[in-house]
C-alpha cells in the first residue's frame, strides 16, 4: 500500500482511492473504501501519514527557498525528539510540502545535521512508520531509484520476493523500467537482468527477462 500511495502522482493516486479495482492485480471485488480500510487495519502514526497520502493535499510546484531552512530544522528536531507531536510534525511536512520544496529542505537538512536525511530517519525510527518516511522522501528525490532498492530488497533480502518482483516489473514496464534498470545497476553494482538469471529459473526466469526486455549486457 505504501509503495502505490507513495510513486503515484497525484491523478494516479486519486484514481486509486476512487477506484482501487484499477491497481494493478486488483480485481472488482475489493472495491471498497481505502481511507476505511486503513483506519481499521493500521494504527498510529503510520496510519495518520497513509491518510495524508490518500486525501492528497499535496502542493503542486511551489517553493520558497527563504523557509527551506526553517523547514529543515523542523525535520531535524523531529529526527531528534520523535515525540508524538514531533512525528506529526514530520509526517504533515512530507505530505504536504511540494516535492520541489521538499528537495531544497533534503538539501538545507544535510547541511545543517551534516548526515543525509534517509540515514538519520533510519536512525531514528523504527517499524512500518520508518519505512513510509524512507519510501516517501526516495520517491520525491529519484523515483526509478526507489523502485530500484524496492527491486534489490525484493530480490536479496526477501529470498526473491516473487509478487514484489512481478508487481514492479509490470507497473513500470511501460514507465520507466529502463530507467530503473539503470539506477539498479549505478547503485548496486550487478544489473538487474543478471540478479533475475541468478534467483529465478525456469518458465519464470524467462517471463521476468521478457518484461525487463532491452540490453540484457548493460542492464
Amino acid at each position: 500500500m505504501g509503495e502505490a500511495l507513495t510513486s503515484a502522482n497525484t491523478g494516479r493516486r486519486g484514481s486509486i482511492v476512487t477506484n482501487p479495482s484499477t491497481w494493478v492485480c486488483s480485481p472488482p471485488e475489493y472495491s471498497r473504501d481505502l481511507q476505511e480500510d486503513i483506519y481499521s487495519e493500521t494504527s498510529g502514526h503510520f496510519r495518520d501519514m497513509l491518510v495524508s497520502l490518500v486525501q492528497g493535499t499535496r502542493e503542486e510546484g511551489y517553493t520558497d527557498p527563504a523557509t527551506a531552512t526553517q523547514d529543515a530544522m523542523v525535520l531535524w528536531e523531529a529526527c531528534q525528539q520523535r515525540t508524538g507531536e514531533h512525528k506529526t510534525l514530520l509526517q504533515l511536512m512530507l505530505c504536504n510540502k511540494s516535492y520541489q520544496q521538499l528537495c531544497l529542505v533534503f538539501q538545507e537538512f544535510q547541511s545543517i545535521s551534516g548526515q543525509d536525511i534517509v540515514d538519520a530517519i533510519n536512525e531514528c525510527y523504527d517499524g512500518y512508520f520508518r519505512e513510509l518516511l524512507v519510501a516517501v522522501v526516495l520517491c520525491i528525490r529519484d523515483k526509478p531509484a526507489y523502485f530500484a532498492y524496492r527491486l534489490y530488497s525484493a530480490i536479496h533480502d526477501f529470498g526473491f520476493h516473487n509478487k514484489t518482483v512481478i508487481r514492479i516489473l509490470i507497473a513500470r514496464s511501460e514507465i520507466d523500467l529502463m530507467t530503473v534498470r539503470k539506477r539498479y545497476k549505478e547503485r548496486y553494482g550487478k544489473s538487474l537482468f543478471h540478479d533475475i538469471k541468478n534467483f529465478a529459473s525456469g518458465h519464470y526466469e524467462k517471463a521476468l527477462l521478457a518484461i525487463c526486455a532491452g540490453d540484457a549486457d548493460d542492464y
